[in-house]
């Protein structure tokens, strides 16, 4: 790297302002930590004037330095939700710690809310004026980040797929860098209801382990290798069949169905014309237009073992769910697992920290453009269901399943996902670690 391009990478990839104090200007910028390359630290230098004649070259010059960072498309103006009750109740400390002072490093402006209860965040994003903001940013744990956009394990996949650690001040950092990056978004419906989803959808023994291990809350992360334990010497298989449209290179999985002679989903065959009149549920955002009939379905029936859709790698900071996930490829990942012997699951799932469970064969993993979720009762027991959980939020619940007497958005019932590709845009960091250069540090 050349010394013009050196200057250009450490002032859009490592300063984050400046101000003109009297005869001084203050570069605010960020470094690796010379003790831990991991973690992120502030420094300012300052620049002072030799002489008062030098004064018009200070001002030219910060005026040369601003029109450059205004041209990086930074954002100016963000809106903040902060969960007091997310990140282990954590939230509140990690943006006064590691985010405000950040951007305020950088000169962004910010409108901060706190989120006083659940769906709070959705009813303030429906009602803010977007023109106002460059973007929306979310310090929280899952719950919130599903309300207005997604969770931790979006941050993971973003972060990592620039080698960067999954960290506060890291994602801040991709925040008011200003990249970009498109991401496809999965519109499931059940009639006239709709959900969009960012991230996953689990069912069978993911969306067990998930929703379920919230009864040992008190044991902190830890709750999740316990109870998938749990769940596996005590493994359950789902009836029910999955339809969906494979990716090219993945048609031999399933066998294809004639959908002239199968009902796939009523009133999803064809997409409405644009000519045909508006209802009052038309309005607003209705996921993308697709002709149903025109798609080569096929079918895979049950029973299962555990049904997993991904949007991106990571579904935790630990859970790499869907290592050949793409951000903006118009396909969602799919994992299924139909049996598999308890011991070989146990070694599977163990394999979850760096995606080699596909690798088994046990693990079905293929691309998808579609997909119809059919669930049924459990095999050992037909009088029960179970929950159908998406990006860590329960969309559904069955019969007998747990909590099953609270209501949920969507019935245990048939639901169709369809994928909009590349229609969100996220902050994202476009670089590799790797490609720091070194900077002298005091």
């Amino acid at each position: 790297m050349d010394q013009p391009e050196m200057g250009e990478f450490i002032l859009s990839e490592l300063v984050l302002g400046f101000s003109v104090e009297g005869s001084e200007i203050k570069i605010r910028v960020v470094v690796e930590a010379a003790a831990d390359k991991t973690k992120l630290i502030r420094k300012c230098f300052t620049l002072e004037l030799l002489s008062i004649d030098s004064l018009p070259r200070l001002i030219l010059w910060s005026q040369k330095l601003q029109e450059y960072l205004d041209s990086l498309g930074r954002p100016k103006r963000l809106f903040v939700f902060v969960n007091p009750y997310g990140g282990k109740k954590s939230a509140s400390t990690i943006f006064v710690s590691d985010v405000k002072p950040l951007l305020d490093d950088a000169n962004v402006e910010y409108t901060v809310q706190e989120t006083k209860y659940q769906l709070h965040a959705k009813e303030v994003a429906r009602s803010l004026d977007l023109a106002k903001y460059d973007g929306i940013v979310c310090v929280s744990g899952d719950g919130i980040l599903v309300e207005v956009g997604t969770g931790n394990g979006m941050v993971k996949s973003l972060l990592d797929s620039c080698g960067e650690p999954c960290a506060a001040s890291n994602a801040t950092m991709s925040i008011i860098r200003g990249h970009k990056r498109s991401l496809d978004v999965a519109t499931i419906s059940q009639g006239d209801t709709k959900f969009f989803s960012m991230l996953v959808l689990a069912w069978g023994l993911v969306a067990d382990i998930d929703i379920e291990s919230e009864k040992y809350k008190w044991m902190g992360s830890a709750r999740l290798d316990f109870y998938g334990l749990q769940r596996i010497f005590g493994l359950r298989k789902y009836n029910g069949s999955i339809i969906f449209v494979p990716a090219s290179g993945f048609e031999s999985y399933g066998e294809p169905i004639d959908v002239e002679k199968e009902v796939i989903f009523e009133g999803e065959s064809k997409p409405k014309s644009d000519d045909e009149p508006v209802t009052t549920q038309d309005y607003g955002y209705q996921g993308p237009k697709v002709d149903m009939k025109s798609l080569n379905w096929h079918k895979i029936n049950g029973p299962f073992v555990s049904i997993w859709l991904h949007n991106v790698p990571w579904g935790g900071e630990d859970t790499m769910a869907a290592p050949d996930a793409q951000f903006s490829d118009g396909c969602l990942d799919l994992i299924m697992i139909k049996d598999c012997p308890k011991l070989s699951l146990l070694m599977l799932m163990n394999g979850l920290n760096d995606g080699s469970h596909v690798k088994s064969p046990h693990v079905s993993y293929l691309k998808v453009k579609a997909f119809i979720l059919q669930p049924g009762p459990r095999v050992d027991d037909q009088a029960k269901a179970e929950i159908i959980d998406v990006d860590g939020e329960v969309l559904a619940r069955g019969k007998g399943s747990y909590k099953s007497e609270e209501k949920t958005l969507m019935s245990y019932d048939k639901l169709l996902i369809k994928v909009d590709q590349g229609l969100a845009t996220l902050f994202a960091s476009s670089l590799d670690l790797a490609d720091l250069i070194p900077i002298p540090r005091d």
